[in-house]
């Protein structure tokens, strides 16, 4: 694809979650070009995420990267949000639009944060992807249509996740405290450590707001106890290795030879979570291929970018998690 004078068309490849956002310009044909960061979580509000916000950041920082990058138009944009899928609609309303005004862009894909982690991780195969962190989704497609599984936050699901662990953790610890049956002296001990005497961990937990991430703060504490044998830590990464295995089998394609991948943070437990892991993937999709994830949302950012700028965006659309906008026209996949 070209631009209007006749040189290579650039792109524009957002990721954004709850820590920030992360931006690149680019071209195909040299790949990623700049980029630059916004500690600045995207804002939500009655509308769901807020378009006009996402606007305030990108404007000066894309200026600043066309001008770092030498890219002089850009043909085509990949928005990667966090929330997308349930609170997108004031987005999916409204970027095209803007980012067609501010910098002349007509093709814009938004996807949510699970689409680009999966092209992120597998591009356009079909297949699994887990994105495991502090919470917990999967999301699979076999080039037809997405699935998707749990995602519904810390206390709804994304069961198996960080925060389910880390508040399975701290159950068995208060358990131990009361003399309770199921209660673990270790974990108890390593609350103590971490969050101080039991009696206020109540105080600690339920007023934060960002209490998913204190819970999940823990789960490496349940993988150094269950690497220490006690078995009520074991049982707990057992459990949630059949939770992840099940979200991964619900959207796993069932025929051929899909891959899976598995992404996130909460890999980083290492063998007191991978080897149940391990044993439950094999157990419940012993078709599936499992395979490194080759790259992380941003890349699948990149990724869906690129595809637009040549035209070879081949992934199935979605209302909630994939639309892509042709000008004034939004359709719900490719319309190569």
């Amino acid at each position: 694809m070209t631009g209007a004078g006749g040189g290579p068309a650039g792109f524009l490849a957002v990721d954004s979650g709850g820590s920030g956002l992360r931006v690149v310009v680019g071209e195909a044909g040299r790949g990623v070009l700049a980029r630059r960061e916004s500690r600045e979580p995207l804002r939500t509000g009655d509308r769901g995420l807020d378009p006009d916000h996402l606007m305030g950041q990108l404007v000066p920082m894309v200026r600043a990267l066309t001008a770092d990058a030498g890219v002089s138009r850009l043909g085509a944009a990949a928005i990667g949000a966090a929330g997308m899928a349930s609170l997108g609609d004031a987005l999916r309303d409204e970027l095209p639009l803007a980012l067609e005004r501010a910098f002349g862009i007509r093709r814009v894909a938004l996807a949510a944060d699970a689409v680009t982690a999966y092209v992120g991780a597998l591009g356009s195969r079909p297949g699994a992807v887990v994105a495991a962190g502090t919470g917990l989704i999967a999301i699979g497609t076999d080039l037809t249509a997405w699935h998707r599984a749990d995602g519904w936050g810390h206390l709804l699901g994304d069961c198996g996740g960080g925060a389910w662990i880390g508040r399975a953790g701290l159950e068995a610890a208060l358990r131990a405290h009361d003399g309770r049956s199921g209660g673990s002296a270790a974990l108890l001990a390593a609350a103590e450590e971490q969050f101080g005497p039991v009696r206020g961990l109540p105080g600690a937990v339920y007023p934060r707001t960002d209490r998913a991430a204190v819970l999940a703060s823990f789960a490496p504490r349940v993988s150094a106890c269950a690497a220490g044998g006690d078995p009520v830590a074991v049982e707990v990464l057992r459990d949630a290795a059949r939770h992840v295995a099940d979200s991964a089998a619900a959207v796993c394609p069932s025929s051929g030879t899909p891959h899976l991948a598995l992404t996130g943070g909460l890999l980083k437990l290492g063998d007191p979570l991978l080897g149940p892991l391990d044993e439950e993937m094999a157990r419940r999709l012993p078709h599936a291929r499992r395979v490194p994830a080759a790259g992380d949302p941003l890349e699948g950012s990149v990724r869906l970018a690129t595809d637009l700028v040549t035209g070879r965006l081949a992934l199935p659309g979605d209302p909630a998690m994939l639309t892509v906008n042709e000008g004034a026209t939004v359709t719900e996949g490719d319309e190569e």
